[in-house]
């Protein structure tokens, strides 16, 4: 790692020199003041800056270097004496992200502490560069848009199309003259194609608005039978007391690439989280009891009074490694790469029962295989979040997840017999919810919220073979 030590003080400098050869750090040392220094942050490409002193001009480097456009990538460290300890809150208002007291004179203790500084430091630097890859990954979504030229088809209160655009044209690939006067429904897969004249005749007849006037994603068909996510206004006008409908199209295909690959650097962010609680942090707190362990068992063996103290901090340091290894178990459902969804809904199910105390029923589970593997981790968070929902929002005492397989479709039910969802949760839908039919969207999935045979709640993921590339294992 390349570390800059900054400051005045020879001594601190040596001792930080000495810890930081023993850990293979590549490091160069400045003077706070030295305009140098800041120009050393690129120049020796530095992840970790460690303020060997407190002074005016530490402080003054500080704010400099988190003026920075990259400014927070930079891990800074601040060695403060015993006697500067009330100038500790001008360190901290100068943005610095950890300080230490007295760990410099003692071996072992800044050890640990520039063990913990590297991790924050790695850390710090892999999120800014995966924040630099969301803002490019944005900064093009944007620019597709800007750039898309929506296609526009008028259909009449029949279905049948009225007009059909060029940009239309390109989209379809069909030429206008020779899908005007067809019905709309040539444009869309089954199911969608069976339910379209439904659709419109029920809302002649209710009023029930669906999607005119609202706008939602749905799946287009071209000519040569390739089907795309495309996002849909319908609007409804009336020339000459003739009821049309005016759809606006978008092809949302590279969108939803983009989000893919947006989700899947949360999700690998999410793995590489997980296994640093349970390589890092878990191997860290094992290594402490054991070294702990050892403490009590010499103060027994003295009859020391703070032999029970030592114990209970043993017992207290058991269960932060168990917190950590069971955050770490939740991060990373290690079973999808092994056993398949199977095993990991039988583990989700067993944890749900054992934290919250209900019942958690899986019903004729089977193993899906995707052309994408990420796709199974996102059908996987939807499962986990309905299910955490039931009992967080739902107070439900029993929750079923099921599968059902036919021909046409896979449905994944996950229902509970809560309080289940007020009539308006659509307009009401929280954070949660989004982020169920956001991955739902990305898998080609169809996510609907309804009531469950227990009158709870019922959220229905159904797979269809041209929304998404999956298939049933043995």
């Amino acid at each position: 790692m390349n570390t800059l030590i900054v400051g005045f003080n020879e001594d601190s400098i040596s001792i930080l020199a000495d810890a930081l050869r023993k850990r293979n750090h590549h490091f160069a040392v400045y003077e706070p003041d030295d305009e140098e220094a800041l120009k050393a942050l690129d120049e020796k490409k530095i992840s970790l800056i460690i303020l060997s002193d407190f002074s005016e001009e530490a402080v003054k480097f500080c704010r400099k270097v988190r003026v920075r456009e990259d400014g927070r990538r930079f891990t800074i460290y601040s060695v403060v004496r015993q006697n500067q300890v009330d100038e500790l809150f001008r360190l901290l208002d100068a943005d610095i992200d950890q300080y230490m007291i007295e760990s410099l004179y003692h071996e072992q203790r800044l050890d640990l502490r520039m063990s913990f500084a590297e991790k924050l430091a790695r850390n710090k630097q892999g999120q800014y560069l995966i924040e630099q890859k969301l803002r490019v990954s944005e900064a093009r979504a944007r620019s597709i848009l800007r750039t898309t030229v929506d296609a526009i088809i008028t259909i009449d209160d029949r279905g049948h199309i009225r007009t059909f655009n060029r940009a239309a044209e390109k989209l379809f690939q069909y030429d206008a003259s020779e899908i005007i006067g067809k019905n709309v429904k040539l444009l869309m897969p089954n199911p969608y194609r069976r339910e379209h004249d439904d659709y419109i005749e029920n809302y002649h007849k209710t009023g029930r608005r669906k999607i005119i006037g609202i706008g939602r994603e749905v799946t287009g068909k071209r000519k040569d039978g390739s089907t795309f996510p495309m996002y849909l206004a319908v609007s409804e006008l009336n020339i000459n007391e003739q009821r049309l409908y005016t759809g606006i199209i978008r092809d949302i295909t590279e969108h939803r690439r983009l989000e893919q690959e947006v989700l899947r650097i949360s999700e690998h962010e999410r793995h590489r989280i997980g296994q640093d609680l349970h390589d890092g942090l878990g191997q860290m707190l094992t290594g402490i009891t054991l070294i702990n362990k050892n403490i009590a068992a010499s103060l027994e063996e003295e009859e020391h009074p703070l032999a029970k103290d030592v114990n209970e901090i043993t017992g207290l340091l058991k269960e932060a490694d168990e917190y950590a290894r069971g955050l770490s178990r939740n991060l990373i459902p290690v079973e999808l790469d092994s056993s398949g969804l199977t095993a990991a809904l039988k583990r989700l199910s067993a944890n749900v029962e054992k934290l919250f105390n209900i019942t958690c029923t899986l019903k004729n589970i089977e193993n899906i295989h995707f052309e994408d593997p990420t796709s199974l981790t996102h059908l996987y968070r939807i499962v986990q979040e309905a299910t955490s929902n039931a009992v967080k929002h739902g107070n439900a005492t029993k929750v079923v997840i099921s599968m059902h397989d036919d021909v046409s479709k896979l449905i994944i039910k996950i229902e509970d017999n809560g309080t289940g969802f007020s009539p308006d949760w659509d307009q009401q839908k929280g954070l949660g919810v989004r982020i169920m039919q956001f991955r739902a969207r990305l898998i080609g999935a169809n996510f609907e919220i309804g009531e469950s045979y227990m009158d709870g709640a019922a959220i229905t993921v159904t797979l269809l073979p041209v929304g998404a590339s999956y298939t049933i294992v043995d």
